[in-house]
């Protein structure tokens, strides 16, 4: 069986995505948008490659530290794209414009959000682990948490510089 190239996947779907926030959440689509997919499915790619050069093993204990390091990446960026307010990556995008349109606090629209998005990778095929299902518990919450302090951090470090 020939190995997908999820880097490829990956970018191939977030264009198609993209096309698809310009119209429903325009918003959100911006420079910021395009410049996340450039890197990305570079970067997919190389995780992919390098988890398994990093994590050696396949102990219990390093695949929750694989983990943790992941997600936790995972949720500074998403924060770090929302707080710049210059677009994020589409699934971002149709999270917060679902997050618009019914008025629910950002926790609970990407619980939802990935809840929905779980269900249908599992029913094309994929597979769902416990890493999986700590991110689904986890994002919405942290997303928000971290959004509101670097929103914070970065708005009074701005302010700062202009008093030197």
């Amino acid at each position: 069986m020939a190995q997908i190239n999820l880097g490829l996947v990956s970018n191939v779907i977030n264009v198609v995505l993209l096309i698809l926030l310009f119209i429903v959440g325009r918003h959100y689509a911006n420079v910021g948008s395009i410049m996340y997919l450039i890197p990305y499915g570079t970067f997919v790619l190389l995780g992919s490659h390098l988890y398994h050069w990093i994590f050696t093993n396949d102990a219990l204990s390093t695949r929750v530290l694989g983990g943790a390091v992941g997600i936790s990446l995972y949720y500074l960026g998403i924060s770090l794209f929302i707080c710049a307010d210059i677009g994020v990556d589409p699934f971002s995008g149709f999270m917060l414009t679902l997050r618009d349109q019914l008025h629910w606090s950002l926790r609970k629209t990407k619980i939802c959000f990935d809840l929905v998005l779980i269900m249908i990778g599992f029913l094309l095929g994929g597979k769902v682990g416990a890493i999986t299902l700590v991110t689904v518990a986890t994002t919405g919450p942290a997303i928000q948490f971290l959004s509101i302090r670097l929103a914070k951090f970065l708005n009074f470090a701005s302010e700062t510089e202009g008093e030197s």
